[in-house]
Protein backbone atom coordinates (compact mmCIF):
# COMPACT_ATOMS: atom_id res chain seq x y z
CA UNK A 1 0.00 0.00 0.00
CA UNK A 2 1.38 3.99 -0.47
CA UNK A 3 2.47 5.43 2.09
CA UNK A 4 0.44 7.66 3.67
CA UNK A 5 0.79 10.97 5.92
CA UNK A 6 0.46 9.57 9.07
CA UNK A 7 3.54 6.82 8.33
CA UNK A 8 5.30 9.47 7.35
CA UNK A 9 4.52 11.09 10.91
CA UNK A 10 4.89 8.46 12.75
CA UNK A 11 8.56 7.32 11.28
CA UNK A 12 9.66 11.20 11.59
CA UNK A 13 8.20 11.09 15.42
CA UNK A 14 6.04 14.00 14.28
CA UNK A 15 2.46 15.39 13.97
CA UNK A 16 0.45 14.84 10.79
CA UNK A 17 0.29 18.25 10.31
CA UNK A 18 4.25 18.98 10.36
CA UNK A 19 4.38 16.15 8.11
CA UNK A 20 1.92 18.40 5.76
CA UNK A 21 3.49 22.03 6.50
CA UNK A 22 7.18 20.30 4.64
CA UNK A 23 5.15 18.79 2.08
CA UNK A 24 3.98 22.20 1.38
CA UNK A 25 6.24 24.00 1.83
CA UNK A 26 5.34 26.08 4.82
CA UNK A 27 8.48 27.92 5.20
CA UNK A 28 8.10 28.50 9.26
CA UNK A 29 9.68 24.63 10.30
CA UNK A 30 12.87 24.04 11.93
CA UNK A 31 15.18 22.74 9.67
CA UNK A 32 16.01 20.25 12.28
CA UNK A 33 12.36 18.52 11.63
CA UNK A 34 11.88 19.36 7.97
CA UNK A 35 15.14 17.24 7.88
CA UNK A 36 13.46 14.47 9.36
CA UNK A 37 10.36 15.02 7.97
CA UNK A 38 12.39 14.38 4.16
CA UNK A 39 14.33 11.30 5.27
CA UNK A 40 10.90 9.91 6.19
CA UNK A 41 9.78 10.64 2.64
CA UNK A 42 12.33 9.65 0.83
CA UNK A 43 12.51 6.54 3.13
CA UNK A 44 8.79 5.44 2.62
CA UNK A 45 8.73 6.27 -1.08
CA UNK A 46 5.67 9.12 0.14
CA UNK A 47 3.85 10.69 -2.66
CA UNK A 48 1.92 13.84 -2.24
CA UNK A 49 -2.22 13.26 -3.03
CA UNK A 50 -1.89 16.05 -5.73
CA UNK A 51 -6.14 16.02 -6.59
CA UNK A 52 -6.89 16.29 -3.25
CA UNK A 53 -4.38 19.08 -2.45
CA UNK A 54 -5.53 20.81 -4.88
CA UNK A 55 -9.18 20.51 -3.85
CA UNK A 56 -8.01 22.31 -0.51
CA UNK A 57 -6.28 25.15 -2.33
CA UNK A 58 -8.57 25.65 -4.93
CA UNK A 59 -5.53 25.59 -7.39
CA UNK A 60 -5.13 22.69 -9.95
CA UNK A 61 -0.93 23.04 -10.05
CA UNK A 62 -1.57 23.60 -14.30
CA UNK A 63 -0.32 26.82 -15.69
CA UNK A 64 -0.51 27.99 -19.60
CA UNK A 65 1.54 29.59 -21.96
CA UNK A 66 0.29 30.93 -25.34
CA UNK A 67 2.27 31.84 -27.95
CA UNK A 68 2.57 32.64 -31.47
CA UNK A 69 3.79 29.54 -33.28
CA UNK A 70 6.25 26.77 -31.94
CA UNK A 71 8.00 26.30 -35.18
CA UNK A 72 9.59 29.37 -34.93
CA UNK A 73 12.79 28.86 -32.73
CA UNK A 74 12.86 31.42 -30.31
CA UNK A 75 8.99 30.25 -29.02
CA UNK A 76 10.15 26.72 -28.48
CA UNK A 77 13.23 27.64 -26.87
CA UNK A 78 11.26 29.64 -24.72
CA UNK A 79 8.84 27.12 -24.20
CA UNK A 80 11.28 24.33 -23.32
CA UNK A 81 12.64 27.06 -20.22
CA UNK A 82 9.45 27.93 -19.19
CA UNK A 83 8.18 24.05 -18.91
CA UNK A 84 11.71 23.91 -16.95
CA UNK A 85 10.99 26.82 -14.64
CA UNK A 86 7.24 25.79 -13.87
CA UNK A 87 8.84 21.94 -13.15
CA UNK A 88 10.72 23.05 -10.56
CA UNK A 89 8.23 24.85 -8.87
CA UNK A 90 5.74 21.89 -9.58
CA UNK A 91 3.94 23.11 -11.96
CA UNK A 92 2.64 21.67 -15.33
CA UNK A 93 2.17 23.77 -18.46
CA UNK A 94 -0.30 23.29 -20.91
CA UNK A 95 0.77 25.01 -23.85
CA UNK A 96 -1.31 26.85 -26.91
CA UNK A 97 -0.11 28.40 -30.65
CA UNK A 98 -2.34 31.42 -31.60
CA UNK A 99 -0.49 31.98 -34.87
CA UNK A 100 0.19 35.36 -33.76
CA UNK A 101 -3.52 36.19 -34.81
CA UNK A 102 -5.60 38.65 -32.95
CA UNK A 103 -8.83 37.10 -32.79
CA UNK A 104 -7.38 34.22 -32.06
CA UNK A 105 -5.15 35.90 -29.08
CA UNK A 106 -8.35 37.10 -27.40
CA UNK A 107 -10.22 34.03 -27.61
CA UNK A 108 -7.64 32.39 -25.72
CA UNK A 109 -7.78 35.42 -22.97
CA UNK A 110 -11.44 34.71 -22.88
CA UNK A 111 -11.86 30.75 -22.93
CA UNK A 112 -13.54 28.66 -20.94
CA UNK A 113 -10.73 26.51 -20.69
CA UNK A 114 -9.05 29.13 -18.56
CA UNK A 115 -10.98 27.61 -15.72
CA UNK A 116 -8.64 24.89 -15.76
CA UNK A 117 -5.50 26.54 -15.09
CA UNK A 118 -4.18 28.58 -12.38
CA UNK A 119 -2.84 31.42 -14.51
CA UNK A 120 -1.56 32.10 -17.77
CA UNK A 121 1.74 33.32 -19.43
CA UNK A 122 0.44 35.21 -22.87
CA UNK A 123 2.86 36.39 -25.68
CA UNK A 124 1.00 38.28 -28.32
CA UNK A 125 1.89 39.12 -31.82
CA UNK A 126 -1.06 40.27 -33.31
CA UNK A 127 -2.70 42.01 -30.46
CA UNK A 128 -1.13 46.04 -29.57
CA UNK A 129 -1.18 48.82 -27.52
CA UNK A 130 -5.78 49.53 -28.21
CA UNK A 131 -6.16 45.78 -27.29
CA UNK A 132 -4.94 46.40 -23.62
CA UNK A 133 -8.43 46.61 -22.03
CA UNK A 134 -8.22 42.00 -23.11
CA UNK A 135 -5.48 42.14 -20.57
CA UNK A 136 -8.00 42.54 -17.95
CA UNK A 137 -9.12 39.70 -17.02
CA UNK A 138 -9.71 37.76 -13.59
CA UNK A 139 -7.65 35.60 -13.59
CA UNK A 140 -3.45 35.66 -12.95
CA UNK A 141 -2.20 36.59 -16.23
CA UNK A 142 1.97 37.78 -17.09
CA UNK A 143 2.34 39.56 -20.14
CA UNK A 144 5.60 38.33 -22.60
CA UNK A 145 6.80 40.51 -25.25
CA UNK A 146 6.72 43.85 -27.09
CA UNK A 147 3.36 43.94 -28.17
CA UNK A 148 1.31 45.80 -25.59
CA UNK A 149 3.33 48.44 -22.79
CA UNK A 150 1.23 50.00 -19.63
CA UNK A 151 -1.28 47.45 -19.98
CA UNK A 152 -2.97 46.11 -16.66
CA UNK A 153 -0.62 42.69 -15.96
CA UNK A 154 2.62 41.99 -15.19
CA UNK A 155 5.17 42.09 -17.78
CA UNK A 156 8.61 40.59 -18.43
CA UNK A 157 10.09 41.79 -21.47
CA UNK A 158 13.31 42.15 -23.38
CA UNK A 159 15.48 45.43 -23.93
CA UNK A 160 14.93 45.60 -27.25
CA UNK A 161 16.33 49.34 -28.03
CA UNK A 162 19.13 48.74 -25.89
CA UNK A 163 20.22 45.49 -27.06
CA UNK A 164 19.79 47.01 -30.94
CA UNK A 165 22.21 49.77 -30.27
CA UNK A 166 24.49 47.43 -28.33
CA UNK A 167 24.80 45.64 -31.67
CA UNK A 168 25.25 47.92 -34.01
CA UNK A 169 27.83 49.28 -31.41
CA UNK A 170 29.44 46.64 -31.82
CA UNK A 171 30.05 46.32 -35.59
CA UNK A 172 31.03 50.13 -35.43
CA UNK A 173 33.48 49.35 -32.91
CA UNK A 174 35.10 46.28 -35.22
CA UNK A 175 35.66 49.17 -37.89
CA UNK A 176 32.18 48.74 -40.44
CA UNK A 177 30.39 52.09 -41.71
CA UNK A 178 27.99 50.78 -43.91
CA UNK A 179 25.69 48.62 -42.00
CA UNK A 180 22.17 47.16 -43.32
CA UNK A 181 19.40 46.04 -41.41
CA UNK A 182 17.01 43.47 -42.28
CA UNK A 183 14.19 42.43 -41.23
CA UNK A 184 12.14 45.50 -40.36
CA UNK A 185 8.53 45.84 -40.79
CA UNK A 186 6.82 48.69 -42.45
CA UNK A 187 4.32 50.94 -40.26
CA UNK A 188 5.07 49.03 -37.38
CA UNK A 189 5.13 51.66 -34.04
CA UNK A 190 5.22 49.37 -31.26
CA UNK A 191 6.49 45.57 -31.35
CA UNK A 192 10.54 43.84 -31.92
CA UNK A 193 11.24 44.98 -35.34
CA UNK A 194 10.31 48.92 -34.49
CA UNK A 195 12.16 48.56 -31.23
CA UNK A 196 15.13 47.13 -32.78
CA UNK A 197 15.61 49.46 -35.58
CA UNK A 198 15.07 52.64 -33.37
CA UNK A 199 18.20 50.71 -31.02
CA UNK A 200 20.19 50.21 -34.63
CA UNK A 201 19.31 54.13 -35.48
CA UNK A 202 20.52 55.41 -32.19
CA UNK A 203 23.70 53.52 -32.72
CA UNK A 204 24.48 55.07 -35.85
CA UNK A 205 22.94 58.53 -34.51
CA UNK A 206 25.85 58.62 -31.78
CA UNK A 207 28.59 57.89 -33.89
CA UNK A 208 28.00 60.22 -36.81
CA UNK A 209 26.73 58.01 -39.14
CA UNK A 210 24.16 59.14 -41.59
CA UNK A 211 21.11 57.20 -41.24
CA UNK A 212 20.41 55.57 -44.95
CA UNK A 213 17.25 54.00 -45.52
CA UNK A 214 18.06 52.16 -48.85
CA UNK A 215 20.36 49.78 -46.15
CA UNK A 216 17.41 49.24 -44.58
CA UNK A 217 15.18 46.14 -45.88
CA UNK A 218 11.42 45.48 -44.97
CA UNK A 219 10.72 42.11 -44.84
CA UNK A 220 7.41 40.68 -42.39
CA UNK A 221 8.71 37.85 -42.11
CA UNK A 222 11.58 35.96 -39.60
CA UNK A 223 12.47 32.95 -40.77
CA UNK A 224 15.52 32.03 -42.91
CA UNK A 225 13.88 32.42 -46.05
CA UNK A 226 12.76 35.47 -45.42
CA UNK A 227 16.54 36.38 -44.56
CA UNK A 228 17.89 34.94 -47.54
CA UNK A 229 14.75 37.46 -49.48
CA UNK A 230 16.31 40.38 -47.90
CA UNK A 231 19.80 39.32 -48.38
CA UNK A 232 19.05 39.23 -52.71
CA UNK A 233 17.04 42.28 -52.24
CA UNK A 234 19.93 44.18 -50.76
CA UNK A 235 22.54 42.56 -53.18
CA UNK A 236 20.45 43.28 -56.01
CA UNK A 237 20.10 47.43 -54.86
CA UNK A 238 23.64 47.62 -55.74
CA UNK A 239 24.72 49.31 -52.95
CA UNK A 240 27.99 49.38 -50.63
CA UNK A 241 27.73 47.71 -47.43
CA UNK A 242 30.24 46.10 -45.13
CA UNK A 243 28.11 44.89 -42.06
CA UNK A 244 24.48 43.43 -41.06
CA UNK A 245 22.60 43.66 -38.28
CA UNK A 246 19.51 40.65 -38.94
CA UNK A 247 16.86 41.61 -36.44
CA UNK A 248 16.67 38.05 -35.30
CA UNK A 249 19.09 34.84 -36.07
CA UNK A 250 16.95 33.04 -38.39
CA UNK A 251 17.20 36.06 -40.79
CA UNK A 252 20.92 36.37 -40.07
CA UNK A 253 21.36 32.79 -41.05
CA UNK A 254 18.97 32.80 -44.17
CA UNK A 255 21.59 36.15 -45.24
CA UNK A 256 24.71 34.08 -44.47
CA UNK A 257 23.90 31.39 -46.92
CA UNK A 258 22.75 33.96 -49.81
CA UNK A 259 26.49 36.12 -48.77
CA UNK A 260 28.43 32.61 -49.38
CA UNK A 261 26.51 31.41 -51.92
CA UNK A 262 27.62 34.41 -53.93
CA UNK A 263 31.05 34.68 -52.94
CA UNK A 264 30.68 37.27 -50.21
CA UNK A 265 33.12 36.73 -47.18
CA UNK A 266 31.70 36.53 -43.72
CA UNK A 267 33.12 38.42 -41.61
CA UNK A 268 35.97 39.76 -44.00
CA UNK A 269 33.90 41.27 -46.46
CA UNK A 270 30.84 41.77 -44.31
CA UNK A 271 30.07 41.23 -40.43
CA UNK A 272 26.57 39.83 -39.33
CA UNK A 273 24.77 40.17 -36.28
CA UNK A 274 21.98 38.54 -35.40
CA UNK A 275 19.23 39.13 -32.34
CA UNK A 276 18.22 35.87 -29.86
CA UNK A 277 21.33 33.59 -29.45
CA UNK A 278 19.61 30.33 -31.29
CA UNK A 279 21.40 26.94 -30.63
CA UNK A 280 21.58 26.97 -34.49
CA UNK A 281 23.83 30.01 -34.35
CA UNK A 282 26.45 28.08 -32.43
CA UNK A 283 27.25 25.62 -35.29
CA UNK A 284 26.87 27.55 -38.66
CA UNK A 285 29.79 28.62 -40.57
CA UNK A 286 30.99 30.85 -39.47
CA UNK A 287 29.45 30.51 -36.16
CA UNK A 288 27.10 33.51 -35.66
CA UNK A 289 27.54 36.91 -33.14
CA UNK A 290 24.63 37.46 -31.68
CA UNK A 291 22.47 39.23 -28.92
CA UNK A 292 21.83 36.94 -26.14
CA UNK A 293 17.70 38.72 -24.88
CA UNK A 294 18.11 36.95 -21.71
CA UNK A 295 15.46 33.85 -22.49
CA UNK A 296 16.35 31.82 -19.62
CA UNK A 297 15.79 35.02 -17.31
CA UNK A 298 12.62 35.53 -19.56
CA UNK A 299 10.97 32.44 -18.43
CA UNK A 300 11.98 32.42 -14.96
CA UNK A 301 10.78 35.76 -13.99
CA UNK A 302 7.79 34.91 -15.78
CA UNK A 303 6.75 31.51 -13.99
CA UNK A 304 7.95 33.57 -10.92
CA UNK A 305 6.04 36.39 -11.02
CA UNK A 306 2.89 34.17 -12.59
CA UNK A 307 3.11 31.88 -9.48
CA UNK A 308 3.66 35.00 -6.80
CA UNK A 309 -0.03 36.43 -8.54
CA UNK A 310 -1.39 32.99 -8.09
CA UNK A 311 -0.85 33.02 -4.41
CA UNK A 312 -1.68 36.14 -3.89
CA UNK A 313 -4.80 36.38 -3.12
CA UNK A 314 -4.87 39.16 -0.82
CA UNK A 315 -3.67 41.19 -3.46
CA UNK A 316 -0.45 42.58 -1.37
CA UNK A 317 1.47 42.71 -4.62
CA UNK A 318 -0.35 45.42 -5.68
CA UNK A 319 0.54 47.56 -9.10
CA UNK A 320 1.40 45.29 -12.16
CA UNK A 321 5.21 45.28 -12.89
CA UNK A 322 7.44 45.48 -15.35
CA UNK A 323 10.35 42.89 -15.53
CA UNK A 324 13.63 43.82 -17.93
CA UNK A 325 15.59 40.69 -18.74
CA UNK A 326 19.36 41.39 -18.65
CA UNK A 327 20.64 40.78 -22.41
CA UNK A 328 24.26 40.40 -23.75
CA UNK A 329 26.45 40.95 -27.00
CA UNK A 330 27.60 37.02 -27.65
CA UNK A 331 30.92 37.35 -29.60
CA UNK A 332 31.40 34.62 -32.44
CA UNK A 333 33.01 34.04 -35.88
CA UNK A 334 30.82 36.30 -37.77
CA UNK A 335 31.62 39.58 -37.08
CA UNK A 336 35.14 39.41 -36.27
CA UNK A 337 37.07 43.05 -36.14
CA UNK A 338 38.13 44.40 -39.11
CA UNK A 339 42.16 44.17 -39.52
CA UNK A 340 43.85 47.15 -41.27
CA UNK A 341 45.78 46.28 -44.22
Amino acid sequence: MAATLRDVAALAGVSVKTVSNVVNGYEFVKPATREKVSAAVTELGYQPNIAARNLRTGRTGVIGLAVPELSFSYFADLADLVLTAARAQDFTVLIEQTGGERHREIDVLESPRIAMLDGLLFSPLGMSNEDASHLDVPYPLVLLGERIFGGPTDHVTIQNVEAARAATEYLIRSGRRDIAAIGAHAREAVGSAALRLQGYREALAAHGIPFDESLVVYREGWHRMDGAGSMQELLARGIQFDAVFALNDELALGAMRVLQQEGVRVPTDVAVVGFDNLTEGQFSLPSLTTIDPGRRQIAEAAVSALIERISDRGGAIGQPRRINAPFAVVERESAAVRQAV
